[in-house]
């Protein structure tokens, strides 16, 4: 039996849990032209995507963390996860020396007050982005740590390295990224 759906009522639809690469571009790019602090979004949304950040781990972000002469970053770890640390790319490295000189407290990601952003006001930059961006899902944090995830398994990076990127002690929460790779089944044929 069908259930009846009042009018103008979607049908519920399981949503994505992640971004692909296109979309975690485009959501960088709206949170660059919206909001108070449109550069600090960009590169707050830039990092979460291309390291695979927690929210938490975005707001606990310190730059004692960040070398700007080696271009490398330390990722401190929650939820019992391994610490690693990270080359950054030149893009990165060169915003990051810009909100450096903007920024007056120990934080990456600071509020106006220098203290840091919650994960609240991160949840809220990036559902905000992902309505600009006009993305077919409703967009929050944790999609870019599973977009990372997706996008290393499928440009083929080995398993183990995705999950010492991602900082995962089990291997069980790596593989679900390479269960989507449509390179993983490319070499299976049926004949």
């Amino acid at each position: 039996m069908q259930e009846m759906l009042s009018p103008g009522k979607k049908p519920k639809v399981a949503d994505r849990r992640y971004l692909r690469p296109d979309e975690a571009q485009r959501l960088v790019v709206a949170a660059g032209s919206r909001g108070r602090y449109p550069f600090r979004d960009k590169v707050l949304v830039r990092m979460i995507y291309r390291h695979g950040l927690r929210a938490s781990e975005a707001t606990g972000l310190r730059w004692s963390q960040i070398d700007l002469e080696t271009g490398t970053i330390h990722i401190a770890r929650v939820k019992g996860s391994k610490a690693s640390t990270h080359s950054m790319d030149r893009d990165e490295l060169r915003d990051l020396r810009k909100l450096r000189r903007e920024v007056t407290g120990l934080y990456v990601f600071e509020t106006e007050r220098g203290g840091p952003l919650s994960s609240d006001a991160i949840q809220y930059i990036v559902r905000e982005a992902g309505k600009l961006a006009q993305l077919d899902v409703e967009a929050h944090p944790h999609m870019l740590r599973h977009a990372a995830g997706y996008c290393l398994a499928n440009d083929g990076v080995d398993t183990r390295l995705i999950q010492e990127y991602l900082g995962h002690k089990d291997i069980r929460h790596t593989v679900r990224y390479t269960e989507l790779s449509p390179k993983r089944l490319a070499a299976v044929r049926v004949r």
